[in-house]
């Protein structure tokens, strides 16, 4: 009933609260990086979701398009501005996600949805971290975020898939509220996004 029905209901009202509570910061944030990103305050992205059905994830824009001198972009960690970092630290910059939970591409709570580049790259049982509707904040999210190796966050994303319950989204929105205001695991020590899956490993 939970899986089914209550957790989408949830999403919907969680979701629609939170982004009119929400609002002026909205506001605000898009303003700065209208102006800090030439008219460009958002970042859009393909995404596997529910059963690996492709969507755009809506995220702020951290990082400007400032290219090296062959035309190439540069690194993140060089495209990355000051107000950018701090929207990553404070997670502000998934905000915009929540209008993704309302359209019915994400939840709040799951796997996180990532590169499509990678669906090649998964194992049968990995895979099965599409199963459900990806999330802003998930287990993996609550447990090293980015820090954690491949590996163990499919383990999670796993885990999650097969012992969804309201409880267990209970600790994690509560774990997230922690992590969020202790700004813990953002990004990997040599990285400001998280280094890239190479391959299976399991």
């Amino acid at each position: 009933m939970y899986r089914i029905f209550i957790k989408r209901l949830l999403d919907l009202i969680l979701a629609f609260v939170s982004l009119v509570i929400t609002l002026p910061i909205f506001l605000v944030i898009t303003i700065v990086l209208w102006i800090q990103n030439d008219g460009k305050p958002f970042f859009f992205q393909e995404r596997p979701g529910k059963n690996a059905a492709v969507f755009k994830v809506i995220k702020f824009k951290t990082m400007n398009d400032h290219l090296d001198s062959k035309g190439v972009l540069l690194p993140d960690h060089q495209r990355t501005t000051g107000f950018g970092k701090f929207l990553r630290q404070t997670s502000l910059d998934e905000i915009p996600q929540l209008i993704n939970v309302l359209v019915g591409n994400m939840s709040l709570i799951g796997p996180r949805p990532l590169l499509m580049e990678y669906l090649d790259l998964y194992s049968t049982e990995q895979h099965r971290r599409h199963l459900v509707r990806p999330g802003i904040t998930g287990l993996s999210q609550v447990n090293g975020r980015n820090l954690l190796e491949w590996k163990k966050r499919f383990e999670m994303d796993v885990h999650y898939v097969d012992n969804l319950s309201f409880l267990l989204d209970f600790k994690i929105f509560l774990l997230t509220i922690l992590k969020v205001f202790k700004r813990e695991g953002a990004s990997s020590s040599k990285t400001v996004t998280v280094e890239k899956f190479k391959g299976n490993y399991l």
